[in-house]
């Protein structure tokens, strides 16, 4: 499955995305933030409060920056540690800087929210947890224990105490939904652009495959020439040699050597047929070359192609396309891996439409995720019936998207349904279905088709 070649984004990856550059430049903007608004409550609103130690917390993540552009290279990925713990130092600092200057009381508390948020985008669930609760909790005890502001008259600044609960309330719930909220967006990106590249790798190595199939095919043409003609030349050296002459036998042996090379060639893939196959094929051949590779696993697959009317025109050609094929491999392997018997292939076209039906007799599609089925990482809980059938499976979100992405890419429309009760029994249902235009083969003429290597 291509899935298998790539390894699916987890929430242990988080590690190591973020510079400690741009923490230390978000650090600078910050204290230059923190250093003006001191300067314009003291000269322009004239406030008072502990002028000297809020300056000194300012100094010290001045220092902090300072020691780390000296000591570390600007470049440098911090580990979920070292980030953990440069977020921790920002809350701290800010938290003095808030103790200073009013507590809750000052409009500037909303501030707390920004390393949390900064975590849920870059760090592990637990590290988040973590400073979300640090978070919280200096938030809590700042609406308890500060130093207050007093203004020009020497008046007190602080919110009515309802005020006071209410803003404390707003904070801890931004915490709470920021972390969340950008945590969940953050995964979903990375999840579609994670499962877009497992794409492109599922892409390419079709594209290889057919490559190499091609090069075996035209090889297997080109050589057909020089081995008959060996073998004729061969052929009648042994009629003017003796049988019982030593050359008699090594133009035997030559004859023998030309038909086994003709016969590897034959046995490589497509080598030896018409090789004009390996650019278009009929859509029946197509869905069976998609569905081979699931034949022998237990399940009966059964296919059958038809016109939808008595008056259609011929069985359509279309273009091998590397997206056409794994996006079906990976619906029939899907329909194998949750089918109780059997799997129906039902391949059908009309003048103007192709389409490609494919049903299993299992359990059908969930109706939890029957809605998202085809975006990246659909999850679902497992049966603990499921789990004793299929231990080993592992998900249907990443092997659908590739499929669904693959297809819409040559221009099908998937439609995902349960099969009802009745004659058609229950099962899940995938159909596939193309404007004929989209994926039909160009027939272009030309010297005809390549001949099949003859003995």
């Amino acid at each position: 499955m291509p899935g298998a070649a790539f390894e699916v984004f987890a929430d242990s990856q988080r590690s190591n995305w973020i510079r400690l550059q741009t923490l230390v430049t978000l650090r600078w903007v910050a204290t230059f933030g923190q250093s003006v608004a001191i300067a314009a409550s003291v000269w322009i609103y004239e406030l008072t409060f502990s002028v000297g130690l809020a300056a000194l917390t300012v100094f010290l993540s001045v220092f902090a920056n300072v020691a780390f552009a000296t000591l570390f290279s600007a470049g440098r990925r911090l580990s979920e540690r070292e980030a953990s713990a440069m977020l921790a130092f920002d809350l701290t600092q800010l938290g003095v800087l808030l103790y200073l200057t009013g507590g809750l009381n000052n409009p500037f508390a909303l501030l707390l929210l920004a390393p949390v948020t900064i975590a849920a985008t870059v760090l592990q669930l637990r590290s988040t947890v973590f400073l979300g609760a640090v978070s919280i909790a200096i938030i809590t005890v700042l609406s308890i224990w500060n130093q207050p502001l007093f203004g020009a008259s020497m008046q007190r600044l602080e919110l009515p105490e309802i005020y006071l609960f209410g803003f404390w309330l707003a904070l801890v719930t931004g915490v709470v939904f920021l972390a969340i909220y950008a945590r969940q967006v953050t995964s979903e990106i990375h999840a579609m652009r994670d499962a877009l590249v497992a794409t492109q790798l599922a892409l390419a190595r079709g594209q290889k495959l057919t490559d190499l199939g091609g090069v075996v095919a035209a090889t297997a043409h080109e050589l057909g020439t020089p081995l008959a003609t060996i073998k004729l030349v061969s052929a009648e050296m042994m009629d003017d040699l003796g049988a019982d002459s030593d050359l008699h036998q090594d133009a035997a042996l030559i004859r023998e050597q030309a038909n086994r090379c003709k016969d590897i060639l034959q046995s490589m893939g497509q080598a030896g047929k018409d090789d004009l196959l390996m650019h278009q094929a009929p859509i029946g051949s197509v869905v069976q070359e998609a569905a081979d590779p699931h034949m022998d696993r237990g399940k009966l697959v059964l296919h059958r192609a038809e016109a939808l009317t008595p008056d259609t025109a011929r069985h359509p050609h279309v273009t091998r396309r590397p997206e056409i094929i794994h996006g079906l491999r990976n619906l029939i392997q899907n329909a194998v891996d949750f089918a109780n018997q059997k799997v129906e292939i039902s391949v059908s076209w009309s003048d103007t439409v192709i389409m490609v039906r494919i049903k299993d007799d299992g359990p059908g599609f969930p109706a939890s995720v029957i809605g998202r089925i085809g975006d990246p990482f659909v999850r679902r809980r497992r049966a603990i019936a499921d789990l004793r059938r299929r231990p080993e499976y592992d998900g249907m979100g990443l092997g659908l998207f590739i499929a669904k992405t693959l297809l819409e890419r040559t221009g099908a429309r998937l439609n995902f349904a349960n099969a009802q009760d009745g004659r058609d029994g229950t099962g899940a249902v995938v159909i596939v279905e193309w404007s004929r235009s989209d994926i039909e083969a160009i027939e272009t003429g030309g010297l005809g088709e390549n001949r099949q290597i003859l003995a």
